[in-house]
This record gives structure tokens, C-alpha cells and sequence, in this order.
């Protein structure tokens, strides 16, 4: 197991995972170390064959500040291709986060400036508090936000990606929650009651259904029509139509039962 100074991967005995950026002194902003950290992270994420989906948090008041001061200040001192690498290993965090084959659910309360947008960007969903303050705050110092544009764009849309993102106001959770960047937005008193009703619902899902309908929506992505994707499509559902899992499922609808991967105390909701 690998020792990690700047984040905390626990494991729920239920079969997900939370990952927590974890620099709360100085709060959770991305340095050299824990992009490499989070890179470690999810390929270990990714080798376990009986996860179900991933939590991301941020340890302390913010959930992340976006880029450590003292980071840019010594990037400021290096050379083009230095900036190249740096540039690519963060690049490298952004898709592998996008890529990870279990669904991943971001947990955003404080502040969430800069790269960390791109982290909720990547993640196949996010809640967080009404009071969040998030920013695309790249120009406002003389850069942009390079690397992880494609994924709010996705996120959000090109028309508010490049309102944020050229005049780096601030938005509220609430706005967040408008935009889609957001699923929901809650007082921040709820925020952890509400991540339990979350987390619940993810559990209730076949582990390997979960999989394979983030499988497919990669695939479909923004739903071009093709022969090669219907006969993708017909593909998928007949495959796991077959699956162990899948006739489990099955069975136990047709019987009027909780299916073998849904603990005792989790019932069907409504």
C-alpha cells in the first residue's frame, strides 16, 4: 500500500472508495506531489476489480484552492519543455480521472478555484453546498485554464465555459448546480446527509452494470448516430444480459427480492 503525504484513500467496507485531497494547511491546493499523488491513486483505483464507484473530497474547509503559490512561483522559473512535463502530468491526472472505469461522485464545499473545477469537471458526478465559491481564476493571474478546458466544457457547455473562463468571476454552488456542473446544492449542514442518501443509491446498482453503463456513455459520448455504434449498443445490452450479475438481477425483480449485491439494511426505495 502506498503511503501518501498529501491525500487519504480509505476504502469503505461496502466496496467504494473516498479519496481525500488532504493539504489542509494549505487548503488541498495542488503542488508537483499531489498531482503525482493522485496519478498513483487512481491506478490503484483502477487495479481493483471490486470497487464500486469512488468519492472525492477535500479535507478541511475548502475543497481545493486550485494551484499551490509556491508551486507556480517555481514554475515561473523553468523553462518551456519543464513547463511541457508539468503541463502533461497534470494532463495525465485530468484524463486518467475521466477515464476510471468505476463511477466518481465529487463532494465540493469552500472554495474550488482553478484545476480543482477540472477535477469536479471530471467526475461523472458532483454535489456540493450553496455556499461553494468556485472560479475559473486562471486569467486573472495571466494564464488559462488549458488543460482541463475540454472537461468543463463538457461539463458546462461552451457558452458559460468561456464566460467563466474569460472573466473569472466567481459563481455559488447554487449557480453551479444551474450550469450542471453541480447534480445538487445544499445548505451546508445537509451536505453530509446528503452524500449518505447518494452514496445509498449508488449501492443499491449491480457493481458491474455500474461499469459497463460508464463504458457505454464513454462510447456514446455526445450521441453521434452511426451503424458502428447501434451495432455497439445492441452489442452491450445483449453481453450483459448473459452476465452472472445480470441474471441475478433479474431474478430477484421477477421474486420481489434485494438482489445478492445489496446489503441487508439497504431496501428498495420507492
Amino acid at each position: 500500500m502506498h503511503d501518501f503525504d498529501t491525500l487519504e484513500l480509505i476504502k469503505d467496507p461496502r466496496g467504494f472508495a473516498t479519496l481525500w485531497l488532504s493539504r489542509e494547511d494549505k487548503h488541498n491546493a495542488f503542488d508537483a506531489q499531489m498531482i503525482r499523488e493522485l496519478i498513483i491513486a487512481l491506478e490503484r483505483l483502477a487495479s481493483d476489480a471490486e470497487l464500486r464507484f469512488v468519492v472525492l473530497r477535500g479535507r478541511g474547509r475548502h475543497f481545493s484552492a486550485g494551484a499551490d503559490l509556491a508551486w507556480m512561483r517555481q514554475a515561473a522559473q523553468l523553462d518551456f519543455n519543464s513547463n511541457l512535463d508539468d503541463a502533461r502530468e497534470l494532463g495525465e491526472l485530468m484524463y486518467a480521472l475521466h477515464r476510471l472505469k468505476v463511477p466518481t461522485l465529487a463532494v465540493v464545499h469552500g472554495s474550488a478555484f482553478g484545476g480543482a473545477l477540472g477535477l469536479i469537471a471530471c467526475c461523472d458526478m458532483a454535489i456540493g453546498t450553496e455556499d461553494a465559491q468556485l472560479c475559473l481564476s486562471e486569467v486573472r493571474i495571466g494564464l488559462v485554464p488549458a488543460v482541463i478546458s475540454p472537461f468543463v466544457v463538457k461539463a458546462i457547455g461552451e457558452r458559460a465555459a468561456r464566460r467563466y473562463a474569460l472573466t473569472a468571476e466567481r459563481f455559488s454552488g447554487m449557480r453551479a448546480c444551474e450550469l450542471g456542473l453541480l447534480a445538487e446544492a445544499c445548505a451546508p449542514a445537509q451536505l453530509e446527509a446528503r452524500l449518505a442518501d447518494w452514496v445509498d443509491t449508488l449501492l443499491h446498482n449491480g457493481p458491474r452494470a455500474l461499469r459497463a453503463a460508464k463504458e457505454l456513455l464513454r462510447e456514446v459520448d455526445a450521441g453521434h448516430l452511426s451503424p458502428a455504434l447501434r451495432r455497439y449498443c445492441e452489442n452491450s445490452i445483449a453481453r450483459i444480459r448473459v452476465s452472472d450479475e445480470a441474471q441475478e438481477g433479474l431474478r430477484a425483480f421477477l421474486e420481489k427480492r434485494r438482489p445478492a449485491w445489496r446489503p441487508i439494511d439497504q431496501e428498495p426505495q420507492p
